[in-house]
């Protein structure tokens, strides 16, 4: 299969070290905002053409898919982009920064017909899925899971510490994972949400310190708490709190509640969960099928986040 990747940053290029472990896939192209870190990457992963204009890498012969870990705010054009031009494409979460955007992605697809798949990591990062798997199997039943989002983003820096083009979002990124994470292994939507925020930044105009709480209908919460401001260790920490264990994930390491590792090598495939999810991607391709975190099920959180704003700019406006 031949596939594309768009974006020659820290996530792009993480996606090509997951895909270079897939048989059967080759990337033909990679378009880049920057032109001589866009031909560096791609002469380091073995690629034969490389762009500024994702048109051009939608041309190249044989291609089938797209890979778009470019910035936040261009998903949903070139997501609509590369389906109109008849190609699959997996788009790095968030898929938009709006609910409008990701209505408007999801009628594209079903207008098209392509695949059209979020990159929500955590649904395949093999700590999430062994606990999705006793859920499925009724053998846990979650509670509460309480999350931490920490970063230290007083700058405008990417994960490979260097500057960013545009802005990175508490709300509409990382946030973004949670929520998704949440509704996933509950199995239900959200129907009670609550959300504060810290004073803007003057400089990249975005909240720096957030606090969310959620609930479903089975009684299961949330609560979500993320910061720009945090200096030390850097991530999300998940604990899963539940009717028959507690199960903490960090990275890819789980432990039980007690600080015992949980074995995870027998999963599946691959520890990696770029990997895993790109897989998921181009089985789906193949397999003609719905994937793992289609955008049409990766909606329902992007709804979500646009609750949690409205209520966010209320308390704005009744604090002015």
């Amino acid at each position: 299969m031949k596939v594309g990747v768009a974006g020659q940053g820290a996530f792009g290029q993480k996606h090509l070290e997951g895909i270079a472990k897939i048989p059967g896939i080759e990337v033909i192209t990679l378009t880049g905002g920057n032109p001589a870190t866009t031909e560096e990457v791609a002469k380091k992963f073995n690629i034969p053409h490389w762009t500024n204009e994702l048109a051009e890498s939608l041309k190249q012969p044989g291609l089938e898919a797209m890979i778009l870990a470019t910035p936040t705010q261009m998903h949903a054009k070139q997501g609509e982009q590369c389906m109109r031009a008849g190609k699959h494409v997996q788009i790095e979460i968030p898929i938009a920064d709006t609910l409008a955007d990701s209505e408007r992605l999801v009628k594209v697809q079903k207008e098209t017909g392509v695949i059209c798949m979020g990159g929500h990591t955590r649904r395949f990062n093999p700590s999430h899925q062994f606990v999705h798997k006793k859920i499925k199997a009724s053998e846990l039943k979650i509670q509460q899971m309480n999350v931490q989002t920490y970063f230290f983003r007083r700058t405008n820096m990417n994960a490979a510490g260097k500057p960013r083009s545009w802005t990175d979002h508490l709300l509409w990124h990382h946030a973004c994972h949670t929520v998704d994470l949440f509704q996933y292994q509950t199995g239900e939507l959200v129907s009670e949400c609550y959300a504060v925020q810290g004073p803007i930044h003057p400089e990249l105009k975005i909240a720096m310190d957030m606090g969310i709480v959620l609930k479903v209908p089975s009684g299961a919460i949330l609560t979500l708490s993320l910061s720009f401001n945090n200096k030390g260790p850097l991530g999300t920490f998940f604990r899963y709190i539940g009717d028959s264990g507690t199960y903490v994930a960090r990275y890819d390491d789980l432990e039980d509640g007690d600080g015992n590792k949980i074995d995870l090598s027998k999963v599946d495939v691959s520890m990696n969960g770029i990997e895993l999810q790109d897989r998921e991607f181009f089985a789906a391709i193949r397999e003609k099928r719905e994937p793992n975190a289609s955008v049409a099920q990766c909606f329902t959180a992007m709804q979500v986040l646009d609750r949690i704003e409205r209520v966010l700019n209320t308390a704005a406006k009744a604090g002015a």
